[in-house]
């Protein structure tokens, strides 16, 4: 009888081992799955800020382009989240800037990060952000309301029939990284 309990706590030491291994190759996998899914989506993309000051340098002031922008907040959370302003018209190359407001309705000190969303799909290929809110975590006090910007260029590549993008963000409550606590 204490031979087979040996053996099965060896046994599940094993287990216990191969799992945690698994675990962390999956956390060192993520970082450049991370890029992967940037290059193919157009998001935080480093290849695209310098694609972006190249557009900068030849504005198509013959077309307006309409940016809407959205803000979302999951079912769960305590924060108020908006854009500044709902709409604005942009020409193609030139950079612009938008602002969000966020508030920390939680009443303890937090951080906040919000996920992009570029429609129609088309258009997110051709949408690229110089800077960005989204790009890192964002430190909240207790009820500190900020303005964050994002500084945006829409390539002017967009083909013709695209004459409206809109900028959805959903704004999640998160934990900071360990390092930044």
């Amino acid at each position: 009888m204490e031979l087979h309990g040996k053996v099965a706590n060896r046994n599940l030491t094993i287990k216990l081992v191969v799992v945690a291994l698994g675990a962390f190759g999956f956390g060192f996998a993520l970082v450049p799955l991370y890029d992967v899914l940037c290059t193919m989506t157009g998001v935080a993309n480093k290849t695209n800020l310098t694609k972006a000051a190249h557009i900068a340098e030849h504005p198509d002031d013959a077309r307006e382009v309409t940016v809407e922008f959205v803000a979302q907040l999951p079912s769960v959370g305590s924060w108020e989240f908006a854009p500044v302003v709902a709409s604005m018209k942009v020409h193609p190359g030139r950079l612009y800037e938008a602002t969000y407001t966020a508030r920390n309705l939680s009443g303890r000190d937090t951080f906040g990060q919000a996920v992009p969303d570029v429609a129609p799909s088309k258009a997110a290929a051709y949408f690229r952000k110089t800077e960005c809110f989204c790009f890192t975590p964002q430190h909240f006090t207790a009820t500190e309301n900020k303005t964050m910007p994002v500084r945006f260029i829409v390539d002017p590549a967009l083909p013709e029939y695209i004459d409206r993008i809109t900028l959805a963000y959903t704004f999640y409550d998160t934990q900071a990284p360990s390092a930044k606590r």
